[in-house]
């Protein structure tokens, strides 16, 4: 796909995720700068008239209560970051709230964890969230819910949240915004560095160094932001990287930042949750006829082809699927706690029912709650 087609694809969204990080809306001092805040909204509102739908993932929640709670950086402790974040996100709604209401428009806040959207119950609820906000006009301003998140359940930073909810919600196109305005060849600082117009395959960029780390205030760096891009491409949907200051040509399709051209097709949205958002709680390892069944023939997981069960998690849960040899073939969400799966192993769905009743004649996991793991896959 050429730069001026995908351009012309981004220019043209409907529905247009944006992420913007901590470092983009605060000042040296780490404290919440309302000049960046309003040029943003400015710019959203504008999308908004023109008729586009729009959902805002915003950091800053932490790095807003930094200030009020006299705290000089950010914390390293989880519980003083759900503290910070619990004073900020409050700060930061208010913001978001009087400026857009400024240009006639409404916004409601979402707060995901990896557990709401991984869960089958909660997953739909997400969905149906953002798709009743959006028919009714309202801007959904999304964050991580750091108040209540744990290290075991974290997205870890809002680059990758944002490529996911792009998803999730269909976007059309995603933007994600920096203190850098593209990515480069090298450090940006570095005399000879050069903006990477165009990135075809995050794979052509082995040879390049991105690994610079974000601000203090920010959790991520060019690393998180790559890994977003892959993501949200790998589901058809192409990705503008590049500063806050550019938005405006961002969303219109300008020739700012670096563009992500898609590379692959839209999946169920629920594979890629499962793939890029949930974090395994357990494994299961398969004997060789049911990772067969499992990678080849889009099987469900019988009890009869789980040979061991590691790790401690609940029925609705997410788990790795592994070979005899440890290789994480699949992942899927298990409809068994841990501890009731040991008695049912190596046994036909007709034995365990025979044994134990109706109840227990299930697959351990289905075939749409399961995504293939393997590179190729």
């Amino acid at each position: 796909m050429t730069t001026e087609r995908t351009r012309s694809e981004i220019a043209d969204a409907h529905r247009i995720v944006v992420k913007i990080g901590s470092s983009s809306l605060t000042t040296p001092t780490e404290g919440l700068d309302p000049g960046r805040i309003q040029g943003l909204v400015d710019t959203l509102a504008a999308a908004r008239a023109a008729g586009r739908e729009v959902v805002l993932v915003s950091s800053g929640a932490i790095a807003a209560g930094l200030s009020p709670l006299r705290l000089k950086t950010r914390p390293r402790d989880l519980a003083t970051q759900q503290a910070a974040a619990s004073v900020g996100q409050g700060l930061l709604m208010g913001y978001y709230t009087h400026l857009f209401a400024a240009h006639g428009l409404e916004v409601g806040q979402v707060l995901l964890t990896v557990d709401d959207v991984t869960r089958r119950g909660h997953y739909r609820n997400a969905y149906r969230t953002f798709g009743r906000l959006l028919e009714l006009g309202v801007v959904p301003i999304v964050n991580e819910n750091d108040t209540v998140a744990t290290h075991e359940i974290r997205f870890g930073d809002n680059d990758r949240l944002a490529a996911l909810v792009a998803h999730l919600v269909h976007a059309d196109a995603l933007i994600l915004l920096s203190d850098v305005d593209a990515l480069y060849t090298g450090h940006p600082k570095l005399p000879g560095s050069e903006r990477i117009a165009d990135v075809y395959a995050v794979e052509d960029l082995d040879g390049i160094d991105i690994s610079t780390r974000g601000t203090a205030v920010g959790t991520g760096g060019m690393i998180t932001k790559v890994d977003a891009a892959k993501i949200a491409t790998s589901a058809g949907i192409p990705t503008v990287l590049t500063s806050a200051a550019q938005v405006a040509g961002a969303v219109s399709g300008a020739p700012v930042g670096t563009v992500f051209h898609p590379t692959g097709k839209r999946r169920p949205t629920r594979q890629l949750w499962l793939r890029h958002a949930s974090d395994a709680r357990g494994e299961l390892v398969l004997d060789d006829g049911a990772v067969r069944a499992v990678v080849s023939r889009n099987a469900s997981l019988l009890p009869a082809g789980v040979t061991e069960v590691r790790g401690r998690f609940t029925a609705g849960e997410a788990v790795d699927l592994v070979d005899l040899r440890g290789t994480v073939v699949a992942r899927g969400l298990v409809n068994f706690d841990a501890d009731e799966l040991p008695p049912l192993l190596g046994k036909t769905t007709g034995q365990i029912a025979a044994e134990r009743g109706s109840g227990y004649d299930r697959t351990v996991v289905h075939k749409d709650a399961l995504v293939v793991m393997l590179p190729d896959a």
